[in-house]
Parts: C-alpha cells; structure tokens; sequence
C-alpha cells in the first residue's frame, strides 16, 4: 500500500499524505459485525478525566474480529479486505464453509480469493493460524497469544511481526517487534506472516484538524502553563524546567521507571531495546 502526497492547495494540506488503499477492496462493512462504540471522553464512571487529552472524533463502529482464530479444520475463504477505523492494520472478512462469517488481521500477502485455515495441520502459510509448537523457527507471526485460548495480545498493530527463535520443554522464544524476548507456552496460537499495510507509519497527519477527527484533543506543554497548573510552569520568557522533569501531579519523568513488577516478567529472558539505544 502506498502513500500519496497532497497538493499544497491550502496551508493545513501542505505536506499531508495519505494512504492510497489499494488492498482494500470493499467499502461497506459486514453489518453482522458491527458494534456501536460508545465515547467516554476520557472519563471514568464518575465523571473524572482519567486519560488527558482524548475527546470528540468522528464517529465509528466497532468490527468484532477473532483474535482467538478458534474456528479449527473448517476452511474459509477471503471474501473481501477492508479497513477498519479502530486500527491501524486492514482487516480480511473470511466466509466459512458452515456459513459463518469473521474478520481477522489482514497479514501481507493476503488476497481475496485465499484459502485460509486454523488448527492443527494448517500449512505455514500467511493468514493460517496453529499452535507455536507446530510453527517452524524462524518464522515471523503475528496475533500471538500470551496465554493458550485467550486470544492473540501480541503484534498485532500493522507492519509489526514477533519471530519464533526456539523451542525449550513447554515454552517457546519470540522475539517482540521492541527486541524483547520472552517464553509462551507451547500451546499458544499464532498467526503466520506480518500484518499489512506496512506504511501506516510513514504517513503525515498535516493539520491538527485530522487529529482531532481521530479523537484526539490537543497537548499543551507543561512549560508554557503557570506555576499553579504545572511544575513546569511559570518564569519570565522561555524558562527551563528547572530541577527535575515531573508529571502534572509532581510525579518524576523522563527516564524514571514507571512499570510495575508482575508475575510474568519471569518468562522475559530478554528485554526490550530503549529507543534511545536503538
């Protein structure tokens, strides 16, 4: 899928892209898989702002895909690519040969047309689901599972693939798209391939308008507030922080871990590349 750079007709459009979209193949989604969203705004039951910054956007229905690809021996086949406003990966609407109907993660390679499978016995093949134990290494996947029958948590946003590196007793190594490594068990299913629509990255949003259709509000810098609204704020012109970084809430920042310690960091053997070593 390539990108297509806008004509500078009017200065919010200057320097815009856009997604060309010639995977998709159909405009219209599947109504049987549609969910209305409701909007929260960022605000919790009570009424309080729990996420800044969110807000507004264009209204969306939710397309229900199956992460859990449970559907195994029964065949289907690709009946249409679509994109899928919640997401940045395209999603494929597979017909079953019972006559259901689903969507999974389009991967690249994916065509409408394609036979696809889950399930034991399924040929490495992208778009096919198995369990790890049965995937070769070396393999890239996606849509991988943390916890048999869950569904799949991992590399799931699109461009992004995990690799199967070894196979150890009930555990298997991926390697994560952030260079974590960490162990799974056996029999967590995967998908085979990477997911699609590869320059999602690569496009310019242009103006905060576009922004603001995706649901997001704008985010003021803590060093042009005043002192009684952020630590950051106050001081004559442009003043440095002064001291060290802090959240709004006085909590410190940039380089201060946040993350709490959880049971499953025993599985992670390797841990991920800070973007600053990348």
């Amino acid at each position: 899928m390539g990108i297509k750079l806008l004509k500078p007709t009017s200065p919010g459009v200057r320097g815009m892209s856009r997604l060309t979209k010639e995977e998709v193949t159909h405009n219209q989604p599947e109504k049987s898989l549609l969910v209305s969203l409701k909007k929260t705004g960022g605000r919790n039951n009570s009424g309080r702002v729990t996420a800044r910054h969110r807000g507004g956007g264009h209204k969306r229905f939710y397309r229900l895909i199956d992460f859990k690809r449970n559907k195994d021996s029964i065949p289907a086949r690709v009946a249409s690519i679509e994109y899928d406003p919640n997401r940045t990966a395209n999603i494929a609407l597979l017909h079953y040969a019972d006559g259901e109907k689903r969507y999974i993660l389009a991967p690249v390679g994916l065509t409408v047309g394609s036979e696809i499978l889950s399930g034991e016995g399924a040929d490495i093949k992208p778009g096919h689901a198995l369990a790890v134990k049965d995937i070769p290494l070396g393999t890239i996947i996606h849509n991988v599972e943390l916890y048999p029958g869950r569904g799949g948590q991992l590399a799931r946003a699109a461009g992004t693939a995990a690799q199967l590196v070894a196979k150890e007793g009930d555990y298997v190594q991926i390697k994560l798209p952030s260079g974590e490594t960490r162990m799974i068990s056996k029999q967590c299913k995967a998908t085979v391939g990477q997911i699609g629509n590869l320059d999602s990255k690569n496009v310019s949003v242009g103006k905060a308008g576009r922004k603001r259709h995706m649901g997001k509000r704008p985010h003021v810098r803590g060093v042009v507030m005043n002192p009684c609204d952020h630590p950051h704020g106050g001081g004559e012109g442009k003043a440095p922080v002064g001291g060290k970084a802090q959240t709004p809430w006085g909590k410190p920042a940039m380089g201060f871990r946040t993350r709490k310690r959880k049971p499953s960091d025993k599985f992670i053997t390797i841990k991920r590349v800070s973007r600053n070593a990348r």
